[in-house]
């Protein structure tokens, strides 16, 4: 059972009172102690924001007041555990944190009854819960009392989108707060802090420009991994050379064996992006299953956003494959979901089905050259009046316009179709939607022949 980490009461805690010792990993070393030192998340620590009010209360304003629970919302390594440490030192009150991965409804209760027991004296609980998205709804609702009556600071963090993951009692009681993504420059600066700072490394290793890149690539906007390759590298070259020899140089091959991973020659901001992306693509629409594998991992082992790579997926499972086989649009659909659910490293496995699923799959262009065709038609004006039969007939007075006025339920005829005209009088026989041989698509356009007889009236609509 977890019942909870009281860390500012225990042992071992820098000049602001956050756990580290010498023996910590490099991240915990490096954690901000100060707004100041918080990187990427400038648009939350404008003067008088939110956040900062929380960290920084006037000498005269109650603490924390109007604030019941804030949600902490963004990707893995961007520092919302970090701001809630920041919450509750800078408040002067105790901090309490639970993992929603161990934790369970006894376990919050028992946090916050000690925390009421705790503000009858005068003190004041921040509970952090990470990855609050895992708890149930059960086990969200038994915040909710808590976090009404004020007897704890919720602060809660969460990979997961709050308006889906969070319920909604306590969504509405809680100051959101998004975390953006580190850039590259953010992740470069905060590897660069470690190097030197006497929190970290403190200058007893060099870095090599192109090791750097390299672990900005593979660490993508997670600082806390960065750190941790980083550290790792560094620990190699170190344990290597005599204590009184200049400071070493960690280079691109130290990194690669750090984090047991080749070099990926892939720049996410440059050509080398659009290049892989493209042969990815390619290869996915091409068939070739090998090759869509062999660029999806590139991707992957440079730190590509897997959200990014899952949007890619799902967009080609509707322009190259469509109709052919309807199935791949939900595979494709349901990895980005997993995606964001499981993270990385497990969400290669998800990813490389769906890529898969576009790349075996029969291929159709036929929604994509059907969509284009309609859309070119109406920004070019086509189009006209919607048929009076088919418009809105469903308030007072319509019918005397005609509205709705001749109009043919289908369920009332044999297989669900009917002689009728669905088009505006201007393009009555336009025909967007041509299905390919291939795949579903064949038996959808022996289908689709025979509806489109009945319903512009070229046959018997009784089949």
């Amino acid at each position: 059972m977890d019942q909870g980490t009281d860390l500012f009461e225990s042992a071992g805690t820098d000049d602001v009172g956050l756990p580290v010792d010498s023996h910590s990993p490099l991240a915990v070393r490096m954690r901000p102690r100060t707004l100041e030192e918080v990187v990427g998340q400038d648009h939350l620590l404008a003067p008088g924001s939110p956040l900062r009010r929380l960290v920084e209360p006037a000498p005269d304003a109650t603490t924390g007041a109007g604030v019941a629970s804030v949600i902490l919302w963004g990707p893995p390594g961007t520092g919302k555990t970090t701001l809630a440490y920041l919450v509750a030192r800078g408040s002067g009150r105790r901090f309490v944190e639970l993992s929603a991965v161990t934790a369970g409804v006894k376990d919050v209760r028992q946090v916050v009854s000690d925390a009421r027991r705790r503000l009858a004296a005068g003190e004041e609980t921040v509970l952090f819960i990470d990855e609050v998205h895992r708890f149930s709804r059960s086990q969200q609702d038994a915040l909710l009392p808590s976090v009404e009556n004020r007897w704890v600071t919720l602060m809660a963090a969460t990979t997961e989108n709050p308006s889906f993951s969070v319920v909604s009692p306590l969504l509405s009681r809680s100051l959101l707060l998004t975390l953006h993504p580190l850039t590259g420059d953010g992740v470069r600066s905060l590897i660069d802090r470690a190097v030197t700072d006497p929190r970290g490394l403190d200058g007893a290793v060099r870095l090599a420009d192109d090791a750097r890149e390299q672990i900005v690539r593979m660490a993508g906007s997670d600082a806390r991994k960065s750190l941790t390759i980083l550290e790792a590298a560094a620990g190699a070259v170190l344990a290597a050379v005599p204590r009184d020899e200049e400071p070493p140089v960690v280079t691109l091959a130290d990194v690669e064996r750090a984090a047991d991973v080749a070099a990926v020659r892939y720049d996410r901001q440059g050509d080398q992006h659009y290049d892989v992306i493209s042969a990815f693509i390619k290869s996915m629409r091409g068939s070739d299953p090998d090759a869509t594998l062999h660029y999806l991992a590139r991707m992957i082992a440079a730190g590509e956003d897997p959200r990014y790579i899952a949007r890619r997926i799902t967009i080609h499972a509707a322009e190259d494959v469509g109709l052919a086989d309807p199935t791949v649009l939900s595979t494709a659909v349901a990895a980005q979901q997993a995606v964001a659910l499981i993270g990385m490293p497990e969400a290669q496995l998800v990813l490389a089905q769906a890529a898969l699923a576009v790349a075996t799959a029969p291929k159709s262009n036929a929604v994509t050259t059907g969509i284009g065709q309609a859309m070119a038609d109406v920004r070019s004006g086509r189009g006209g009046q919607v048929p009076a039969h088919l418009r809105d007939a469903h308030y007072a007075g319509a019918d005397r316009l005609g509205h709705g006025v001749g109009y043919l339920y289908p369920h009332d005829f044999p297989h669900g179709v009917v002689a009728q005209r669905y088009l505006p009088e201007d393009l009555a026989d336009a025909e967007y939607y041509r299905p390919t041989g291939n795949g579903f698509e064949e038996q959808l356009a022996r289908r689709l022949v025979a509806i489109r007889r009945i319903t512009h009236g070229r046959g018997d609509e009784r089949g």
